[in-house]
């Protein structure tokens, strides 16, 4: 079985989508299979672009709930907090809201989201 950037299954691997990263983990033992799959999207190359910001985060979104990906990382960088708070407004719409369970900051890490999903 193949995976979204064609590699075979169970590999650790990263690839290029449309200027985004994808990080996509899996995990496999002898006498247990575990699928933990997560995305990952890093907004340091496109923090200036407000528009692009907004298309990635959808993206992602939507790839997570088509794939019943449990959890997303997002990656705003630490900065001012400005680009945070917008991921953060971005995530608190109503229609966003409704597709996730919880948002959670990085305790260790302040320029790191993690988005939820109960599917």
């Amino acid at each position: 079985m193949k995976n979204i950037c064609g590699l075979p299954k169970f590999d650790f691997y990263s690839c290029e989508r449309n200027e985004y990263t994808w990080l996509i983990v899996e995990l496999n033992t002898s006498n247990y299979i575990a699928s933990m799959a997560k995305l990952k999207l890093d907004l340091h190359d496109i923090y200036n672009k407000g528009w692009k910001i907004d298309q990635a985060l959808n993206d992602l979104i939507d790839e997570a709930v088509e794939k019943r990906i449990p959890i997303i990382e997002i990656i705003p960088g630490k900065g001012s907090g400005q680009l945070k708070k917008k991921v953060i407004r971005f995530l608190e719409q109503k229609h966003i809201k409704a597709k996730y369970h919880r948002i959670d900051k990085d305790s260790k890490n302040f320029g790191r989201l993690f988005v939820r999903f109960k599917h």
